[in-house]
């Protein structure tokens, strides 16, 4: 038994060492996906390629680094398909790197989008490293790289950006790096909607710090409990001892890290809501309306629950409905588990939140799962039981599931595909 409160975070100059297994099993997972996807493509006379940088959201993104805002589709039924639904920071990379190099727009969201989803697993081992120990890490970057829809990862879109961001920003949360977890929930709410939870985690744990007081606070909210047990497969020299990390009262943050923190945080997804409010001229509330253009709203999950019923109307969409009924429990099982197995409150917050968002938008309901990408905590408590396993049978596990994960995301992507 391995006392959270007392975990420290690695060295800086080993942390990437540290996370290098699990960088490389996830780039291995990535690299399957994508060569099946284009050998899947090229049997279909598709371009991968396009697939993956030219349609859908990337359209609308490569579009935005180009010519701005004010962009909009008028469709037959009267709906507006506005730009501005887009948030700013995929497009700004974007037309940074296109500046700077001879890449295309489009390239450029394949680069940024790689590099982001190698700092997204990077920030999901940090996190799931610091909590439940290395080798648990590995496990839950493989399992986030072998997602049925982790082939949305390797696509021009915002996914792998914003996960990148929120882990960390987590991550800074729960090594008590206060200004940095504000800094990096700012950037997250610049990139999708969503970083509304990022915001939600750092508050929520600013708060419970505020309440406790000093680094004990830090301490508290880094663990699950008042002990969390760490897998028995994990290197014993690789643990950080309590007395290593024990907490100093000498060394308890002030007051101002926290409120810096809760200060920050929503000025990225504040400042840019409030500025298509002003770009509309209809108030702070604008962002609803150019959402509402798109058909996307929350109502609860109502429009979800009447989507899975009408597919009880005949007997193969019934299939279909009774699948979606089991991955909603699933998700729901998922988090329970999360909140049985104390894991931080960050993180439970963050997963909450992401959660709610996707299973109870009004939005496009093949979209769902692909907006349940970022909420990673989720997959801890598979992660930790994958890890008590020995090595040989886990391999077998995770190589079995990649290669159908790589089946599953050619079909996807050749077929119906995100948006």
């Amino acid at each position: 038994m391995t006392d959270l409160a007392t975990r420290a975070a690695p060295p800086r100059d080993g942390a990437l060492r540290r996370a290098v297994p699990a960088l490389l099993g996830y780039a291995a997972v990535r690299a399957l996906g994508l060569v099946v996807l284009a050998v899947w493509s090229a049997a279909r006379d598709k371009s991968a390629y396009t697939l993956l940088t030219a349609r859908w959201d990337a359209l609308w993104y490569t579009r935005v680094a180009d010519l701005g805002y004010g962009y909009e589709v008028r469709l037959p039924n009267g709906d507006v398909h506005s730009n501005l639904a887009f948030f700013p920071l995929l497009p700004w990379l974007e037309r940074l790197l296109h500046a700077v190099t001879p890449l295309s727009y489009a390239d450029a969201g394949f680069v940024v989008s790689l590099l982001a989803s190698l700092a997204a697993a990077w920030g999901i081992f940090a996190v799931t490293d610091h909590v439940y120990g290395r080798r648990a890490g590995v496990c839950a970057v493989l399992l986030w790289a072998v997602l049925p829809v982790g082939i949305v990862q390797s696509m021009a879109y915002s996914e792998s950006l914003f996960t990148a961001l929120a882990a960390w920003s987590l991550y800074a949360v729960l090594t008590g790096r206060w200004p940095a977890a504000g800094a990096l929930a700012a950037l997250a709410g610049l990139t999708r909607p969503v970083g509304l939870a990022v915001v939600a985690a750092v508050w929520a744990a600013a708060i419970v710090s505020f309440g406790r007081g000093g680094r004990a606070a830090d301490a508290h909210v880094a663990r699950a409990g008042e002990r969390a047990p760490v897998p028995s497969g994990d290197d014993p020299s690789e643990r950080v001892g309590a007395s290593e990390g024990a907490p100093d009262a000498s060394r308890a943050p002030g007051a101002v890290p926290r409120l810096l923190a809760m200060l920050v945080a929503p000025l990225g997804a504040a400042g840019y809501v409030l500025w298509v409010g002003h770009r509309t001229g209809k108030g702070p509330l604008g962002y609803l309306d150019v959402q509402a253009g798109w058909r996307n709203g929350f109502d609860g999950g109502a429009a979800f629950a009447r989507f899975v019923a009408d597919k009880f109307t005949s007997f193969p969409s019934a299939l279909a409905g009774a699948g979606l009924i089991v991955g909603v429990g699933l998700v729901i099982w998922l988090y329970v588990a999360c909140v049985r197995g104390r894991q931080p409150l960050p993180l439970l917050v963050y997963a909450g939140v992401v959660t709610a968002l996707a299973l109870c938008a009004s939005s496009y309901f093949g979209s769902k799962p692909r907006l349940l990408l970022p909420a990673f905590p989720l997959l801890l408590p598979l992660a930790l039981a994958l890890s008590r396993l020995r090595t040989s049978r886990s391999a077998l596990v995770v190589g079995g599931v990649a290669a159908a994960s790589a089946v599953y995301g050619a079909f996807w992507l050749n077929g119906s595909g995100p948006p």
